[in-house]
C-alpha cells in the first residue's frame, strides 16, 4: 500500500503555525555506535555507553574529530515553502530527493507567514519582528496572490499546458516536500548554522524541531551542547 508523501510520518514535528513539518523517517547508528567507530583500532566492540563513553564522545566532538559521527545516519521527511527547500539544499552534504511536479499536481499547497517581519536597517540580509507592525492586510494581498498562481497553474493545465512549463508560475511560497539524508557530523553543522540568530525565521523553525526530533536518540551530543549554552530543550 502506498501512502501520500505529502502526510506527515508518524513522528514528526509542525512548524510555520502548523504549515509546515519535519518528520523523522528512518536513522541508522546510536551513540555506541561513534564511540566503537573510534575505538575500532583496537578490535573491540561494545553495545551499551558508560561514562568514560560519554567522557570519549564529549572529546570527539570538543576536537572535531568527526569521522566517528559519521557512522550515525538520518532520514527527515521535510515539507517546507521553496524558499525554505533552496536554503537546505545549500548544505550539499545531505543526499535529497523531492517530489516534482512535472509529475503531480495533486495538493498543491502555498505558505502565507503567520506574521510579517520588518526589513532590518542595517543588514540587507536580515529581518526584525515588530508586533506594531500590521500586516494582516498585507499578509491576505499574500494568500490572494498565492490562489491567483494556483488558478492559473490548474486553467493552464486544463488548457493543455504541460506540467513541466505550467509550474513555472507558482510562487516561491508554494509548499514542497522532499527526503533528506545526512549523518550526524553534517547534521551538527546544519544545526549550528541554521539555530542561530543570524538564520531566518522559518529555516530555524525547522532545526529546532529537528534537535526535538534526534534528542531521544543522542541524548549525550544534545547534552554536550546544552553545557555550551545551545538550546536543545525546544
Amino acid at each position: 500500500m502506498m501512502k501520500n508523501l505529502n502526510v506527515p510520518p508518524d513522528n514528526h514535528v509542525k512548524v510555520l503555525g502548523g504549515q509546515g513539518w519535519v518528520g523523522l523517517i528512518d536513522h541508522l547508528g546510536s551513540e555506541a555506535t561513534t564511540v566503537n567507530a573510534a575505538r575500532v583500532s583496537f578490535g573491540k566492540l561494545k553495545e551499551d555507553m558508560d561514562d568514560r563513553d560519554v567522557t570519549l564522545l564529549r572529546y570527539l566532538i570538543e576536537n572535531k574529530h568527526t569521522s566517528p559521527l559519521e557512522h550515525i545516519v538520518f532520514t527527515f521527511s521535510i515539507h517546507c515553502p521553496l524558499f525554505v527547500r533552496g536554503q537546505w539544499h545549500r548544505h550539499r552534504t545531505w543526499s535529497y530527493n523531492e517530489i516534482s511536479r512535472r509529475y503531480t499536481e495533486i495538493n498543491m499547497e502555498c505558505y502565507t507567514p503567520p506574521k510579517l517581519r520588518k526589513q532590518a536597517e542595517s543588514n540587507r540580509q536580515a529581518s526584525v519582528a515588530d508586533e506594531n507592525f500590521e500586516d494582516e492586510a498585507l499578509r491576505g494581498m499574500i494568500e490572494q496572490h498565492n490562489q491567483a498562481s494556483l488558478k492559473l497553474y490548474e486553467d493552464l493545465l486544463a488548457a493543455g499546458v504541460c506540467r513541466e512549463q505550467a509550474r513555472g508560475v507558482l510562487p516561491q511560497n508554494m509548499m514542497v516536500t522532499f527526503w533528506g539524508t545526512v549523518d550526524l557530523a553534517n547534521l551538527l553543522h546544519f544545526l549550528e548554522l541554521r539555530d542561530s540568530e543570524h538564520a531566518q525565521w522559518e529555516i530555524r523553525e525547522y532545526a529546532r524541531a529537528i534537535k526535538k526530533l534526534i534528542k531521544p536518540i543522542i541524548p549525550n551530543v544534545a547534552k554536550y551542547f546544552e553545557d555550551k549554552g545551545d538550546n536543545w530543550d525546544v
